[in-house]
């Protein structure tokens, strides 16, 4: 076994997070990386340095976790989902489950609660997100931004949901309602049920094949028939009938019904 090898058992015992499921040259240049930042050389330094400085663990945690988003990325995905997926949806129900996993610092769950809004009052919208980084959880649920986060959102938007506060904008308390946020490893927790829609957007690039196949054979079980799945823009499913979903859009997936 080598050190990186043991290194990946000794984070899988101290945080619960697999790194055998992330594509492996990928995570181990970035955690090389953040290691020698600290002018460390042994994968044990830098273990049993994080195991007593909180502050360290928390870096660790984010940086392994690949915290990158921001409100309306790719807008254009977000208009098929206003234009079409979403009164779809609302044809049927009007009051819908939805899950947006690995939602990092909110910016996805907050976007989905504004364009909701265009056809449900705010307390009609509830939303469950998660992510496996409780630190990045805590700035969610914050809800301050800077302007770089925000560049793509649309004015409106903006103008609504947001109060300026000097360089930073903070959400108002009535979109903010709309969310529940939660604690959720992807690779090892059990799933919320009967979703409408789940939206997991530019994560699953990060893992194994094998853990992708896993992931996307739970996000079937955990919506409901004809629900829809919302995925990244380099996140295309190959053979999506594999997983007993059809494409409706591109980056768009349903569950179909085996019981028609």
């Amino acid at each position: 076994m080598n050190d990186y090898e043991w290194f990946k058992g000794e984070v899988l015992k101290l945080a619960g997070i697999d790194l055998s499921c992330y594509k492996e040259k990928q995570m181990k240049r970035r955690i090389d990386a953040l290691i020698k930042k600290y002018g460390m050389e042994l994968y044990e330094s830098y273990l049993n340095t994080i195991k007593t400085n909180t502050a360290m663990y928390n870096e660790f945690i984010n940086y392994l976790t690949i915290n990158v988003s921001e409100f309306y990325r790719n807008p254009e995905q977000w208009e098929v989902l206003k234009n079409e997926i979403l009164p779809m949806l609302l044809n049927s129900n009007k009051r819908l489950k939805i899950w947006s996993a690995a939602c990092s610092t909110g910016d996805e769950p907050y976007t989905l609660a504004m364009i909701l809004n265009n056809f449900l009052p705010l307390s009609d919208i509830k939303i469950i997100a998660t992510d496996i980084d409780k630190e990045i959880l805590n700035k969610a649920q914050r809800a301050i931004y800077n302007v770089k986060s925000l560049v793509g959102l649309p004015k409106k938007y903006l103008d609504e949901y947001f109060i300026a506060n000097g360089d930073f904008y903070q959400i108002k308390d009535s979109l903010k309602k709309c969310i529940e946020f939660r604690h959720h490893n992807l690779l090892r927790d059990p799933y919320p049920g009967d979703m409408d829609l789940i939206v997991c957007r530019n994560v699953l690039i990060y893992f194994t094949e094998e853990a992708k196949n896993g992931i996307y054979y739970k996000f079937n079980a955990a919506l409901k028939p004809h629900g829809v799945l919302f995925v990244g823009s380099t996140e295309q499913i190959i053979m999506s009938n594999k997983y007993n979903l059809k494409s409706l859009k591109t980056f768009f997936y349903a569950k179909e019904n085996i019981n028609k």
